[in-house]
C-alpha cells in the first residue's frame, strides 16, 4: 500500500484581505431602532441583506409599476382575511396601489361574514362532529343569491358579492374587500372548485350559475393579465388554486398575442410550496423578468410590504 505523509504547508499561497472581495461589508449592518423613531428610519436601518434587499425590490417594484400605469395583480387565499389584513388590503385599493384582485372561493365566504356581523371562522373539527360545519343559515344563503344575482346581470362571482355588499345592509361592508373593490371599479376575481366552499352545502347553490360566474372571472383575470408587461404579480398565501389559475391565465394571454414578458412575480407565504414556486415564481419569469419568494406570516410581511410601498410612494 502506497505511505502518505502530513503535507507541508510551507508553499501555500496568500494574499492581503483588504484585497479581497467580500460579501458582507460594515456597510450593509443593521442600526438599532431608536425609541421614538419613524417607520420609514426602521425601514432605512435593516440590515442590507437577502430578504431585505427582496422586500425593497418589490416595494419597488410595485411603486414603478403604478407609476407607469402597469398592474399591480394581488392573488390570494382566504387565510390574509382570516388574519385580519382586510383594511391593509382595502387601504392599497383605495391608494390605487393594487390594481386587481384574485381569490379563491374561501374568501367570498369570510369576506361576506366580515361584513355582515364583524366576524368569521368557526371551529371546523366541533361542528363537524354534529354536522353543522358551515351551515350558517345568511352566509349560505346571503351568498348564494348574490351570485345567481349578479351572474343574471353578466357578473363574474367577485362583482356580484361586491355589489350585494356594497349595496345591502352591511354594518361592517368597510371592511369588505369586494365592496371596496366594486367601489372602485377594479376587477376583483372569485376562482372557485366546485364542492370545496361551505356555501355549496346549501340548497340555495346552484352550481350553473356557480360555474357561468368562476368561468367569467377566469376571463377577466386573463385579460387583466394580458396589459401585465411591467406590472406585478402577487400570490399571498394561495397554495394550489391561484397559481394554478394564474398560469393558466398567463398562458391564454401569451397565447393570444399579448406581450406578457416583463413582469415581477411575488410568492409570500410562510412556506414556499411547489405550486407557488413554479407556477408563480420561475415559469413565468424563465425568460425575461423577476421573481421574489417572501416568506414569513401573513400577519406580519404583507403588512410589512405595505408600509414599505406606501413610504416609497411619497
Amino acid at each position: 500500500m502506497k505511505k502518505y505523509s502530513p503535507l507541508s504547508l510551507k508553499g501555500v499561497k496568500s494574499y492581503s484581505l483588504c484585497a479581497r472581495k467580500s460579501k458582507v461589508s460594515v456597510k450593509a449592518f443593521a442600526e438599532v431602532h431608536k425609541r421614538g423613531g419613524t417607520f420609514a428610519e426602521f425601514l432605512e436601518n435593516l440590515p442590507d441583506v437577502l430578504a431585505v434587499k427582496d422586500l425593497r425590490a418589490v416595494a419597488g417594484a410595485i411603486v414603478s409599476a403604478r407609476q407607469k400605469d402597469r398592474p399591480v395583480i394581488l392573488g390570494m387565499g382566504a387565510h390574509p382575511i382570516k388574519l385580519g389584513l382586510s383594511p391593509v388590503i382595502v387601504e392599497l385599493v383605495k391608494r390605487n396601489i393594487i390594481t386587481a384582485i384574485a381569490t379563491n372561493g374561501a374568501c367570498v365566504v369570510h369576506d361576506f361574514e366580515i361584513s355582515l356581523v364583524g366576524h368569521t371562522s368557526e371551529d371546523v373539527a366541533m361542528e363537524l362532529c354534529s354536522g353543522s360545519f358551515g351551515m350558517a343559515q345568511e352566509t349560505g344563503r346571503g351568498i348564494n343569491l348574490a351570485i345567481s344575482r349578479g351572474v343574471k346581470k353578466g357578473y363574474g362571482i367577485g362583482k356580484a358579492v361586491g355589489e350585494h355588499i356594497a349595496k345591502g345592509r352591511f354594518p361592517f361592508r368597510d371592511r369588505s374587500i369586494f365592496a371596496n373593490a366594486y367601489r372602485a371599479d377594479i376587477p376583483a376575481t372569485v376562482h372557485v372548485a366546485i364542492g370545496t366552499d361551505i356555501v355549496h352545502m346549501h340548497p340555495e347553490a346552484d352550481g350553473s350559475a356557480i360555474g357561468k360566474g368562476s368561468m367569467a372571472d377566469f376571463r377577466l383575470l386573463a385579460s387583466v393579465i394580458s396589459d401585465m408587461e411591467g406590472g406585478v404579480y402577487i400570490n399571498l398565501g394561495s397554495a394550489v388554486i391561484l397559481p394554478e389559475v394564474f398560469l393558466k391565465a398567463l398562458n391564454i394571454a401569451r397565447n393570444l398575442g399579448n406581450r406578457v414578458a416583463d413582469i415581477t412575480t411575488v410568492n409570500m407565504d410562510f412556506i414556499q410550496h411547489y405550486r407557488p414556486r413554479e407556477n408563480v415564481l420561475k415559469r413565468p419569469t424563465s425568460l425575461k423578468g423577476r421573481n421574489y419568494a417572501l416568506t414569513g406570516h401573513h400577519e406580519i410581511m404583507f403588512p410589512l410590504l405595505a408600509a414599505a410601498v406606501i413610504e416609497e410612494s411619497k
